[in-house]
């Protein structure tokens, strides 16, 4: 058993002394920028020493300034769309923290980039073989999985130009063929003898609703007119509206709410807002679009809406002007409280008083009732009287304070510094304490005689808040609220209760800076000069030599505060450009982002006549877009007169 202990204490120094050596040589390749052969010594320490706090402090320390790192390098290459070094980069990760969220979102946010990027091509590919409805269909599983993909934006914009219709619902759509250009000229002539007229002529079949009446007459002249711009110039005349059922057929049925009701497409759409407040834009959905069917999810921050391809899209651009980022700033402040005492203290200090010790003389036997019994005289304290006067000499006499030679100079400059750097949100206060809280004990007695005491902290020191307002023009607004407190002297109640006295210094303003300018405030100022002076009377009044009986204290001190504040934009509000922010909304009865002209006829979309009835908003007017360049291939087809085709002529289902 003695044999034993030394061999097991030799093992335990050698092991501390491998694993000491492993931690200095782990905090040497950390130093060196060998980060990840130090984490790995500093692993191999710990392991031997799973309880040294300093070991593990030391890397987790480390380790977690790597893992930052890395995770920088690999969000950045994800967003290069370098994915390939974005995944080896969250590997890494993975192996130093399997744990690691970050890492672990960050791998299947590359593996959707990557599904994003064939679709991509796809898309790009299906663009140029004029495959619009596969490009289309590719683009919006992109934009499903990321909704704010920018190439797949432009894209999909590309698409719906070289499409000629608007971004939305894909409803059905006429034929391109009906574009080209006709001529018709009718005056006074039954409804029914003109649309037999435009059938023949066109090949575009008309199914009428049973409470359209085709007596009712009509004149259009219309020369070198696409064939449906014709057709909607006679069908707004005419009270009657239009939907597209194929790409060769409309049915036509009258304006009236009942009808809108029973013939029109309605549009369910999901808005996933990412910074506008769902509420606020809900108020704003119902206030500029009028739509009723609209459901919110707060926790989702989510707003479905039900209504017409139109109003949907006016939403979609609304929503996408309000749907933005709040502006942000970073406030570098620096906080500086500079103190400067100076104090002198020279010359002699000479007594300043006198006083005497009055005492009595007592006899006292010592060893008394033995042979060598002896009588000793003791003094001792004893009031001031006229007889004890007359005993007086030179040891009974005081003489304070103490003379001295003050020769004593001091000098002090204390610069206490404080630089925070936080960032705010436009609008949002932010607050900063530097110093202490400081308990102040309240004592309750109540009418029973129960005594109960609670404690409330007062902060003490520094305290600045500060709100930043953003403009556009990338200035900053601050409004700052400085206050410099310190306790003066704590006070005892009658209670025994301890108080304080609090000195303060505050300042507050409104500042506007621009992006980047530092503003210094200074002046919170507490100036102190004292002078005092000892002298001995009569003497110490003589020019010169009075110095020899004077000692003179000059004490000086002085404290400033000055603080700078340096505002940084880190995002401010992305103006829209023309197209986004100034659109067309419809008319007073309707609402929709086109303006109230004929409709194209490719443009594939039905009326924009709102819901009828119980609980639906005003009937709306016909939404009509505008008009779009129709080529002309094939010469006009001429309809000159009435008798072109006679009345009773049957009309072409």
């Amino acid at each position: 058993m003695k044999t034993a202990l030394p061999l097991i204490m030799s093992i335990l120094l050698l092991a501390s002394c491998a694993s000491d050596q492993a931690f200095r040589e782990g905090e040497r390749l950390i130093a060196e920028g060998r980060t990840e052969d130090g984490l790995r010594q500093l692993e191999q320490a710990l392991r031997q020493q799973p309880n040294n706090v300093q070991m593990r402090t030391a890397y987790l320390r480390s380790r977690e300034s790597h893992l930052q790192q890395l995770l920088g390098q690999a969000e950045a290459h994800l967003k290069a769309e370098r994915l390939d070094e974005a995944a080896a980069a969250f590997q890494a990760v993975l192996k130093l923290h399997p744990e690691n969220t970050r890492a672990l979102a960050g791998l299947v946010d590359i593996e959707t980039a990557r599904r994003n990027r064939d679709l991509m091509q796809g898309a790009e590919e299906a663009l140029k073989k004029d495959e619009l409805d596969m490009a289309r269909q590719k683009l919006r599983m992109v934009l499903a999985q990321t909704p704010g993909h920018a190439q797949a934006v432009a894209l999909l914009k590309q698409v719906e130009d070289k499409a000629g219709k608007p971004q939305g619902v894909v409803a059905p759509a006429l034929d391109p063929k009906f574009r080209r250009a006709i001529t018709l000229e009718f005056r006074d002539a039954p409804l029914r003898s003109v649309f037999d007229a435009v059938s023949r002529q066109s090949g575009l079949n008309f199914v009428f609703d049973k409470d359209v009446r085709t007596d009712n007459r009509a004149t259009i002249y219309a020369r070198d007119t696409a064939l449906m711009d014709a057709v909607d110039m006679l069908l707004a005349t005419s009270q009657l509206d239009r939907k597209v059922v194929s790409p060769n057929t409309l049915l036509i049925y009258p304006n009236l709410p009942a009808k809108q009701r029973e013939y029109q497409d309605l549009v369910v759409k999901s808005f996933f807002l990412g910074n506008a407040d769902v509420k606020t834009t809900l108020n704003m959905v119902k206030t500029l679009a009028r739509t009723k069917d609209v459901f919110i999810d707060e926790k989702l921050n989510l707003m479905v809406v039900r209504d017409t391809p139109e109003a949907v899209r006016l939403i979609e651009r609304l929503v996408a002007v309000q749907d933005r980022a709040d502006p942000e700033v970073m406030l570098d402040v620096e906080i500086l409280e500079v103190k400067r005492s100076r104090l002198q203290d020279l010359g002699v200090q000479w007594p300043t008083q006198f006083s005497v010790l009055a005492r009595e003389t007592q006899s006292q036997v010592v060893g008394a009732g033995t042979p060598t019994a002896t009588t000793v005289d003791t003094k001792v304290n004893a009031p001031l009287t006229v007889q004890l006067l007359k005993g007086i000499d030179a040891s009974d006499i005081l003489v304070g304070p103490t003379p001295a030679v003050n020769l004593k100079k001091d000098a002090s400059d204390v610069n206490i510094l404080a630089n925070p750097r936080i960032r705010v949100k436009n609008r949002e206060k932010a607050k900063i304490h530097i110093g202490d809280k400081v308990p102040v004990i309240t004592t309750n007695t109540t009418s029973t005689g129960v005594v109960s005491e609670s404690v409330s902290y007062l902060d003490v020191g520094l305290k600045l808040d500060v709100e930043p307002l953003v403009y556009l023009d990338g200035d900053v607004g601050i409004k700052v609220g400085l206050e410099v407190s310190n306790i003066v002297q704590q006070i005892k109640s009658t209670t025994g209760t301890l108080t304080y006295q609090i000195g303060s210094r505050n300042a507050n303003t409104v500042l506007r800076l621009k992006d980047g300018e530092t503003q210094v405030l200074a002046g919170l100022i507490s100036d102190e000069d004292r002078s005092g002076a000892n002298k001995v009377p009569g003497l110490g009044d003589l020019p010169l030599l009075g110095r020899l009986f004077s000692s003179k204290r000059d004490e000086l001190s002085k404290t400033e505060i000055v603080l700078l504040i340096t505002p940084r934009v880190v995002r401010n509000v992305e103006r829209p450009e023309l197209a986004q922010g100034e659109f067309f909304a419809g008319t007073e009865a309707s609402a929709s982002d086109q303006p109230l002209r004929i409709r194209p006829a490719a443009s594939g979309v039905g009326s924009g006549v709102s819901r009828g009835g119980m609980g639906a908003r005003p009937e709306r007017a016909p939404i009509i877009p505008p008009v779009m360049a129709v080529p002309q291939p094939e010469p006009a087809v001429q309809a000159p007169a009435e008798a072109l085709v006679p009345p009773e002529s049957p009309v072409q289902p």
